[in-house]
């Protein structure tokens, strides 16, 4: 009875801690990904977003992010005076964080396999490393709690 009650309270840790967040939407700026939100917060360096529904409708450039296009996936052009925000690649904050560059990463609930995939610094507001299937894990989250 306890090892069906442990894994019952295994299976359910692992879904909250992997459950995507329906409310993030992703978008994509100079090839580094970041959410509207954050857009929205710095507007000021925005000249132009276009937003693609599914990843259906994405453009070429934009197919490697498709699965983050779940709710839609924003493309942002940054002013030209402007040249863009702070960035980090996403194998580069494991290593900070004390895991293989190679771990794949979680944003809100979306798993990225690629690390090499770049994402600007104001998107976290809070990482912290997990355990996933029995692997630590970097957690990365885009809203306060």
């Amino acid at each position: 009875m306890k090892k069906v009650l442990f894994s019952l309270l295994l299976f359910a840790s692992v879904s909250v801690f992997a459950q995507k967040n329906s409310s993030t939407k992703f978008a994509i700026a100079n090839g580094n990904v970041g959410t509207v939100a954050m857009f929205d917060a710095n507007k000021q360096f925005v000249q132009s977003v276009n937003m693609y529904k599914n990843s259906a409708a994405l453009p070429q450039e934009l197919k490697k992010y498709s699965f983050l296009a779940e709710n839609g996936l924003a493309a942002v052009k940054f002013k030209k005076d402007f040249g863009t925000l702070d960035f980090i690649s996403l194998g580069d904050l494991n290593r900070q964080n004390g895991l293989a560059p190679e771990t794949p990463v979680f944003v809100d609930g979306y798993e990225f396999p690629d690390t090499k995939i770049n994402i600007f610094a104001d998107l976290m507001v809070n990482a912290e490393v997990k355990d996933y299937n029995g692997r630590k894990t970097l957690y990365i989250s885009s809203t306060k709690k």
